[in-house]
C-alpha cells in the first residue's frame, strides 16, 4: 500500500484528552481547497514497504487528527507528487463491496486512546484512514446546562451527554463508504460551530471515546474492539496537566469534577465494558506487543477485502447491444473531419489542441440538450409572449477526471455561466492494474446538482466507474450524472451502463476494440500526453482518462 505524506509538520505525540477533549477526525479529501493541480505530470510508485511498529518509530508526515483536511500529497519546489491511492471499494456492478474496517477504542479519560490510535495509524501504513472521536458528538448545552458546566457541575462523562443517534448514523454511513459531515464542537461555548467537517474515503476507521462501547447499536458497527487500560492515578495526573495547561482550569475545580463525575462514570459506565473488548491494552501507547497484534490483524482483514475490477470489466458484456443511455453525436462531415485530424499521429500539438477544443465545445452543447427543461413564458422587447424553456433544477456542476478530463473545463465554462467545478484524480496502480483514487475536490452541496462528469477517453471504464461511485457516495442522484467523453470504447460504455443504468453517457464516437494493454483501437493515443506535450516512456500505458502513469 502507499504511504501518505504532506508538507505539514509531523503530528506531535499526544496524551488522550478523554472527557470533553478537542479532537475530531482526520483524512478528508473531499472538501474544497486552493490546491493547484495544473501541470501535474510526475508521479511516484504506489507501493512502499510497510514499517513494523517499534518503540523507536518516528512520526510520519500524515494528517491523523485535529480536524485537519489535507490532500495526500508531497510538494517539492518543482512539482506536486500524489503518494496515496484508494483501491476500488465496489464491484463491477458499482455496488459497495467492502465496508470500511472499524476499530473501536474505549478507555477512561486520559487513558491514552488517542496516542494508541495515532500509533496504529502510523504502523498500519495504509492510505485513507479516518480517526473519529466521540468528543465531536457532545450534545449542545442549553443555558442552564452551560451555567452548570462553567461551575464544573455538568457531567460530561454520562451517556446522556452524547448524541448517540447522530453518532451511530454518521459512523454507519462512513462504514458504508459514504461521504459524511461531522459536527465541530466548541468546548469553550459548549456548542456546535456552524461549519461541519466533511470526511470521505475510509478504508479503516478508528473510533475512540470514553463511551465507545456503551451503546448497543454502536457496538454492531465495530469490527474490532480495543480497551485501553491505564492506572487511575496516571489518568488523574494526565487530566491535571491537560486541564491546567490547555484549558486554564484550577486544581480544585479539576479535582472536584474528577471525584464527582469522572471517577464514578468510569466505574459505572466505562470499566464494565471491558468485557466486550476483543483486546485489552495495558499501559496504552507503550504496549508495542499489543499494538503489533492489532496492526497485523487489520492488515489481514484488509487483504481479505481486496477486489479486482479492471480485469473483470475486460471480460464482461461481450457482444451486448449498446445501451439506450448512450448518445453518440451525429457523425457529420465536420465531426468526422475533426476526428481525422486528432486521430492522426502526424498532427502537430497546436492543431491537436485546436480541433480537440472545437470537438469538446460541440460535445458540451450536445450534452446540454439532455438536461431536463421546463416550459416558461417570457415577454419580448416588442411586448409579445415567447413560449420557451428553462433548466429544471438548481445548478450544473462540472467534475473533471484529472488530468486529461480537465481539458474539457474551458468548453464547459464557455457555454455554462458561473458553473462550479470539481476535480477527481484517478491513477492506475502498476502492480495491481487497478484504478486508485488519489484526490478529490468537490463543491459543497453537490448532491443537489446536475453533474457533468468529464473525461477525454474511456477504454475499459474503470476510472469512469470509480468517479461515478465517488459522486454517488456524495449523494448525487444517479440520473443527474452525465458522463462526457470525446472517445469511448464499447467495453467502457457497457461497463458504466451495466453498473449505473441511469447515468447518461455522451460521446462523439465509439470504437469497438480495446487491446490487451487497454488501449482503444483505432483510438486517439494518450490524449493527455498529446494535449499537454509531455512525452511518456514507451512502457507507460494509456489510461481510461488519458493520463500518464
Amino acid at each position: 500500500m502507499a504511504t501518505t505524506s504532506s508538507d505539514s509538520k509531523p503530528d506531535e505525540p499526544q496524551t488522550d484528552g478523554g472527557t470533553e477533549g478537542d479532537r475530531s477526525m482526520s483524512r478528508s479529501d473531499s472538501g474544497s481547497g486552493d490546491d493547484s493541480l495544473d501541470g501535474l505530470s510526475n508521479h511516484v510508485p504506489n507501493h512502499v514497504p510497510r514499517c513494523p511498529l517499534t518503540p523507536s518509530l518516528s512520526p510520519r508526515k500524515r494528517t491523523t487528527s485535529q480536524s485537519k483536511t489535507e490532500p495526500p500529497l508531497l510538494r517539492t519546489s518543482k512539482r506536486t507528487i500524489y503518494t496515496a491511492g484508494r483501491p476500488p471499494w465496489y464491484n463491477v456492478t458499482g455496488t459497495t463491496f467492502k465496508e470500511a474496517f472499524v476499530i473501536g477504542l474505549c478507555g477512561g479519560s486520559a487513558s491514552g486512546k488517542t496516542t494508541v490510535a495515532n500509533k496504529i495509524i502510523e504502523a498500519l501504513d495504509v492510505p485513507w484512514v479516518v480517526l473519529l472521536s466521540m468528543d465531536s458528538f457532545y450534545k449542545v448545552l442549553n443555558k442552564e446546562e452551560q451555567e452548570l458546566a462553567a461551575k464544573n457541575e455538568y457531567n460530561f462523562d454520562h451517556p446522556d451527554a452524547f448524541d448517540f443517534e447522530l453518532l451511530v448514523n454518521i459512523l454507519r454511513k462512513l462504514k458504508k463508504g459514504k461521504s459524511i459531515k461531522v459536527p465541530v464542537y466548541d468546548f469553550t461555548t459548549h456548542s456546535r460551530r456552524k461549519e461541519w467537517k466533511t470526511v470521505y474515503g475510509a478504508n479503516v476507521v478508528i473510533f475512540e471515546g470514553i463511551l465507545a462501547f456503551a451503546n448497543k447499536e454502536l457496538l454492531k458497527l465495530l469490527d474490532m474492539k480495543v480497551f485501553v487500560d491505564t492506572d487511575s492515578d496516571i489518568r488523574l495526573i494526565r487530566r491535571l496537566k491537560r486541564d491546567i495547561s490547555q484549558r486554564g482550569r484550577d486544581i480544585s475545580g479539576i479535582i472536584k469534577q474528577y471525584n464527582k463525575f469522572v471517577k464514578p462514570a468510569f466505574e459505572q459506565y466505562i470499566e464494565p465494558t471491558v468485557q466486550v473488548a476483543d483486546i485489552v491494552v495495558p499501559r496504552g501507547g507503550e504496549n508495542f506487543v499489543a499494538l503489533d497484534l492489532i496492526v497485523q490483524h487489520v492488515h489481514s482483514q484488509l487483504e481479505k477485502r481486496e477486489i479486482t475490477v479492471r480485469s473483470a470489466l475486460a471480460s464482461a458484456h461481450q457482444g451486448q447491444p449498446l445501451p439506450k443511455t448512450l448518445s453518440v453525436m451525429e457523425s457529420t462531415p465536420q465531426v468526422r473531419g475533426m476526428h481525422t485530424i486528432i486521430r492522426n499521429r502526424e498532427t502537430n500539438r497546436d492543431e491537436f489542441i485546436f480541433y480537440s477544443k472545437r470537438l469538446m465545445r460541440l460535445l458540451i452543447e450536445h450534452a446540454l440538450s439532455f438536461l431536463p427543461l421546463k416550459s416558461v413564458s417570457v415577454e419580448t422587447p416588442q411586448g409579445s409572449i415567447y413560449e420557451g424553456k428553462r433548466l429544471c433544477g438548481n445548478r450544473i456542476t462540472g467534475v473533471s477526471i484529472l488530468r486529461a478530463g480537465e481539458t474539457m473545463e474551458q468548453a464547459l465554462m464557455a457555454v455554462c455561466k458561473d458553473i462550479r467545478l470539481g476535480k477527481i484524480l484517478i491513477q492506475t496502480n502498476h502492480d495491481t492494474g487497478e484504478p486508485e483514487l488519489h484526490y478529490l475536490r468537490l463543491p459543497k452541496d453537490i448532491s443537489e446538482d446536475y453533474v457533468i462528469l468529464m473525461d477525454s477517453t474511456v477504454s475499459t471504464g474503470a476510472a469512469a466507474l470509480m468517479a461515478v461511485r465517488v459522486l454517488l457516495d456524495h449523494d448525487v442522484a444517479e440520473d443527474k450524472i452525465f458522463l462526457l467523453s470525446l472517445l469511448m470504447a464499447e467495453m467502457g460504455v457497457h461497463s458504466v451502463a451495466y453498473a449505473f443504468p441511469k447515468v447518461r453517457i455522451i460521446t462523439t464516437a465509439v470504437d469497438k476494440e480495446v487491446n490487451d494493454q487497454f488501449h482503444i483501437i483505432p483510438g486517439i493515443g494518450n490524449f493527455g500526453d498529446r494535449y499537454f506535450g509531455t512525452d511518456a516512456p514507451s512502457d507507460w500505458c494509456e489510461s481510461d482518462e488519458g493520463m500518464e502513469f
